[in-house]
């Protein structure tokens, strides 16, 4: 079977087990904490994450990737020392994750004024793929980018062309954070399937935000793997909605089109802390507890769970 690179070390394919596709560690804001400190303790931070993905193992997860970016605060020495103390496989990514414009390293690099120049970023996503990022040895083994409400605007559409380029270069699979609402795949289909990118080797993130099974069955007519990957953000989608979804899709022969997780991390600075009590049911362990029982009140198999969780993740990571 094929190596996977984790940040513990490289692992054979078959031991990633049951896998969550979309999970962060942290996802923080790495100039305000380092100016104003006072909500960042390291060691503290540190520990939770520990305790955290600890507790996910104990309730039968074995994998999770992570797709934190530029963009979302990666710093991959930090994920390095946890996954050193806990018994979980943590995949990461490459990407950039913007909703409208590149970050300002890059407006003033590459293909600008018109000019036929190559993009730094593509490179950039290369080399952490085939070397490792920085020098901590960990390769990344998956590629991520965005697109929300705004659509595609021309740096969103930039990123998404070097993440196009990467990817066929290398061979690793693409994960895009999608807003379904606006029906925004089918924007991302248009420019990965014109540059050659075979939709199944591409997740759509965050499919289960929408109810709309004859949109994202569109989806996944076209090949696309459809991350039911935020259960527990029920201010996005109610529980029994995203429930119902899962199983209606099921039903209609999409089992192996859907992977399972959270979108969740063990430390968000993005919201104000207390706001998050709002969201009980977001974190590691509500699809394990809740999510995974409900199914199976709802008649689907161990097998078909295990479909969810360790056959198709499997495969898309496999490239």
């Amino acid at each position: 079977m094929p190596e996977i690179p984790t940040a513990g070390g490289t692992i054979d394919s078959g031991a990633l087990g049951r896998t969550l596709i979309h999970e962060h560690v942290f996802v923080i804001s790495p100039e305000v904490l380092q100016n104003y400190p006072e909500e960042w303790d390291e060691q503290v931070r540190v520990e939770d994450a520990i305790e955290r993905l600890s507790a996910l193992k104990a309730a039968g997860i074995d994998t999770i990737f992570d797709p934190t970016v530029i963009g979302l605060g990666r710093y991959i020495p930090r994920i390095v020392e946890i996954a050193k103390q806990i018994d979980l496989n943590i995949v990461v990514a490459t990407g950039v994750y913007t909703y409208d414009s590149v970050p300002k390293y890059f407006r003033m690099r590459g293909p600008i004024f018109g000019m036929d120049l190559p993009d730094p970023m593509a490179d950039m996503f290369i080399r952490d793929i085939t070397e490792g990022i920085a020098d901590t040895g960990v390769k990344a083994a998956f590629l991520k980018c965005a697109i929300d409400e705004e659509g595609m605007t021309p740096d969103v559409e930039r990123i998404l062309r070097a993440v196009a380029k990467a990817h066929l270069a290398t061979g690793a699979p693409v994960m895009v954070h999608t807003h379904p609402g606006t029906k925004r795949g089918l924007e991302v289909h248009q420019v990965l399937s014109g540059l050659g990118v075979d939709p199944t080797k591409v997740c759509l993130a965050h499919s289960g935000d929408t109810a709309d099974v004859d949109h994202l069955s569109e989806l996944a007519d076209l090949g696309y793997l459809l991350g039911m990957d935020r259960f527990g953000v029920d201010v996005y989608s109610p529980f029994e909605e995203r429930i119902t979804t899962v199983v209606k899709l099921v039903e209609r022969g999409y089992l192996d089109r859907m992977a399972l997780a959270h979108d969740a991390s063990c430390y968000l600075d993005w919201i104000e802390q207390s706001f998050l009590a709002m969201t009980p049911n977001w974190n590691y362990l509500h699809i394990s507890n809740d999510v995974l029982p409900e199914f199976r009140k709802r008649g689907l198999s161990d097998e078909q769970i295990d479909t969810m969780l360790i056959a198709n993740p499997k495969r898309w990571i496999e490239g």
